[in-house]
């Protein structure tokens, strides 16, 4: 006699903007609100239950990387969403292949396939029904826009392109989209969400818990994240940055171009280890970081030395990348001799005038001769996720520090109004590391750095800065070391 499967229940009880998501027909709807407002479940059942009703719907579940994708979303869809289809084998998951990409596959021929941004290889060629996009402030117009031209499935429903997201800056391309009437808005609350917020109102317990998390928050992430306000900081101090201009696509950095390590300690705080390339025209291109807490330094060195480097067969450690011309750190003594011990590369205690380097990093903002700022950041290149300061609510890298870090009020003065001095001390991790790059380069060596001769084998030769700064460390294929590490 065959047993029957083990039928699971699972509870799902959607309320205000959640219910109006569900029902929502409109091509293009943003789901946008508060954090921890249920609005990512309520689109993942959107796209769940749609695939069981709809035989033979093609489905995209996508966020701005696969590594975000993987941690978040994925996880919220299989565990509070598709578990009970899964155990019952209505749904199978498919990890994909070098043909197909990887997806939930229905047993009535419905798809969902699973992918980040970061590779589009994996679903341009897709004709779909619908489409969801989890924190949407991550993406770019030109993929959403590029999404749309896929919205071309067959099967028998409406077509829909999904996204949830908090709010960001209010000239996103989102609000403005929304604000043109390209897009339907619909904004929630925390009451909608049952699982921290009871019908009367009153807070559960993980919805009290979760509501100090972002009751903690300051300053900018603290109107968009708990009070749900599209808003810029007062007082933002890099206004000349403009994230469709500074943010690049990732691309292989050429092999002669100089590198610039850039590092600010911390342990509670996050560890920023910024790897910078310096092109021609002596733009800083940041193509590498690690933002990370809660981990030493000599286990940061080795996280390190795994992204520039790989061991042989004789156990040596070579390097697949050049050397840096500096290792440019804080004023941590402990920290930069546990770190030039384990690298085996000399490093540089960073310039530290404040207001001097930020209007450094100003002026790299703005357009150059050619049109082009000479400070750039290439999108997605964090080395590792930081899953305690997700769940802060904190930033995950520089660029997310950017938009939110303001001058501090100057105190009043009765003679003339006072000038902002110091930034304010809190979420500015990536901000001092790049201001330390941007100083090593603008205000030390006072030179731009041209690219080098190199010897194959070697690190970087003698480069236009050698007579700053550089001139015995760099010269003759050294950089801040060369070649082989025994390390």
């Amino acid at each position: 006699m065959t047993e029957e499967p083990e039928r699971r229940v699972v509870t799902f009880e959607p309320r205000g903007a959640n219910v109006s998501l569900l029902k929502c027909r409109d091509t293009e709807v943003a789901a946008v609100g508060r954090a921890g407002t249920g609005k990512t479940l309520a689109a993942c059942w959107k796209l769940h239950l749609t695939a069981m009703k709809v035989p033979y719907l093609q489905g995209l579940m996508l966020r701005a990387t696969h590594t975000s994708l993987t941690a978040t979303t994925l996880i919220t869809f299989q565990r509070y969403v598709a578990a009970a289809a899964l155990a019952d084998g209505t749904v199978r998951w498919f990890g994909g292949s070098g043909k197909d990409p990887a997806a939930f596959r229905y047993s009535n021929g419905s798809t969902i396939i699973v992918a980040g941004g970061d590779r589009p290889e994996k679903f341009l060629s897709a004709e779909l029904d619908r489409i969801f996009i989890d924190e949407a402030v991550e993406v770019t117009i030109n993929l959403h826009e590029t999404l749309i031209t896929r919205l071309r499935g067959t099967a028998p429903t409406y077509k829909q392109i999904l996204l949830t997201t908090n709010p960001a800056h209010p000239q996103h391309w989102i609000k403005q989209r929304a604000d043109e009437g390209q897009m339907t808005m619909l904004t929630s609350s925390h009451r909608d969400n049952p699982a921290y917020t009871n019908r009367d109102g009153s807070y559960t317990p993980d919805g009290k818990a979760y509501m100090e998390k972002l009751d903690a928050l300051t300053g900018v992430r603290r109107m968009r994240l708990r009070d749900g306000r599209w808003t810029a900081a007062e007082n933002v101090i890099y206004e000349e940055y403009d994230e469709t201009v500074h943010v690049i696509d990732p691309f292989p950095v050429p092999e002669e171009w100089p590198r610039l390590w850039s590092i600010d300690f911390g342990f509670t705080n996050p560890f920023v280890c910024q790897w910078w390339a310096i092109d021609p025209d002596g733009r800083l291109i940041l193509y590498r970081e690690i933002y990370m807490s809660r981990r030493t330094v000599d286990h940061h060195a080795r996280d390190i030395l795994d992204q520039v480097s790989i061991v042989d067969d004789s156990g040596e450690r070579v390097w697949t990348e050049p050397r840096p011309i500096a290792v440019v750190c804080d004023h941590d003594a402990e920290g930069r001799a546990v770190l030039s011990r384990e690298l085996d590369l000399t490093t540089t205690p960073a310039h530290k005038a404040v207001k001097t380097g930020l209007q450094a990093g100003k002026s790299r903002l703005l357009p150059a001769g050619d049109g082009r700022p000479r400070l750039l950041f290439m999108r997605d290149v964090l080395v590792e996720r930081d899953e305690v300061l997700a769940a802060a609510k904190k930033p995950l890298c520089t660029v997310e520090e950017i938009t939110g870090y303001p001058w501090a009020k100057p105190k009043e003065s009765a003679l003339s109004k006072p000038e902002p001095e110091e930034p304010v001390k809190v979420d500015d991790h990536g901000m001092d590391a790049m201001r330390y790059a941007v100083a090593e380069l603008d205000l030390v060596g006072q030179g731009s750095v041209q690219s080098p001769a190199r010897t194959p084998g070697k690190g970087p030769g003698r480069s236009s800065r050698a007579g700053a700064r550089y001139g015995r460390s760099i010269g003759g294929g050294g950089g801040a070391g060369a070649g082989k590490s025994g390390r």
